[in-house]
């Protein structure tokens, strides 16, 4: 059966139990394969308000078997419509370093992106609390080495406070900036940002700036030719939350005005690291 390659507006699917989805990435310019650990339940450390995943609960049961027959059927179904696989993606209903499968399952999708899909990336989104485990930090540096490996590592704000409002995480924001600091000195990294207001505030200049700042301390981690930002992504709030309209979107004007601010900064400091922003 042909996948659906069609442009979405929200991911629902993978709340009804599915281990792979395929869906169009703005962020990835086409088809990105997702994989999906969390069939049951969402699980994640951080509870974000523009957060698309809604709360459900389903009797749906993770299995590699079933993650192997999924990824090679919607590879081969998009390599029979002539449709270029971008990406190998581990995303879908929370934090994927928290699932006991996921190295078992990076492991699997490396084999089989090898195999089948060799000019795919392959990557992971994370919040970074899983890097707080040595395991986890060692298994995402070994895996960063590979250039078709991208550890896509979300960073939303530069201060206590709005990290508060924007990942309402119980993990100290110093420990997680902390780790941060140690992962990037070892590894490459595409840094993510989500752009919105929250109950109708906007980042303060002050977040701004202490964001700022830290973007370019760990893009300066680079300069040891062992770690660094690859790139950074900025992107505005565009499909449907279980809070909304607690979250909102921010005018386009806002991410391009954020996003020439960082560029001057990177030009002051002869930082190259490019900033893409996704409306």
């Amino acid at each position: 059966m042909p996948i659906n390659i069609t442009p979405v507006t929200n991911h629902r699917e993978r709340e009804k139990g599915l281990i792979v989805y395929p869906v169009y990435s703005r962020r990835s310019a086409g088809l990105s394969i997702g994989i999906n650990l969390f069939t049951d339940k969402k699980t994640c450390l951080f509870d974000c308000p523009y957060c698309e995943v809604f709360p459900f609960a389903d009797n749906a049961v993770f299995s590699l078997e079933q993650m192997e027959a999924g990824l090679k059927c919607a590879i081969a179904s998009a390599q029979e419509q002539n449709v270029p696989v971008k990406d190998i993606c581990f995303s879908g209903n929370g934090e994927p370093t928290l699932s006991p499968h996921f190295k078992d399952a990076l492991k699997l999708a490396q084999s089989i992106r090898a195999e089948t899909a060799s000019d795919a990336k392959l990557v992971v989104i994370t919040n970074g609390t899983g890097l707080l485990q040595s395991d986890i930090f060692s298994l995402l540096k070994d895996a960063a080495i590979s250039p078709l490996v991208d550890i896509w590592l979300k960073l939303d704000a530069g201060t206590p406070d709005w990290y508060q409002r924007m990942n309402r995480c119980a993990v100290p924001y110093d420990n997680l900036i902390n780790i941060f600091k140690d992962f990037t000195s070892c590894a490459v990294v595409t840094i993510q940002t989500m752009l919105c207001a929250v109950k109708g505030d906007v980042p303060a200049e002050t977040e701004e700036r202490a964001w700022e700042a830290l973007i370019c301390k760990l893009a300066a981690n680079s300069e040891n030719n062992a770690g660094g930002i690859r790139k950074v992504q900025l992107y505005g709030k565009a499909r449907p939350a279980p809070e909304d309209p607690s979250a909102s979107r921010l005018p386009d004007e806002y991410l391009e005005k954020r996003a020439a601010s960082l560029r001057r900064r990177f030009a002051e400091k002869n930082i190259t690291t490019p900033v893409e922003i996704f409306i």
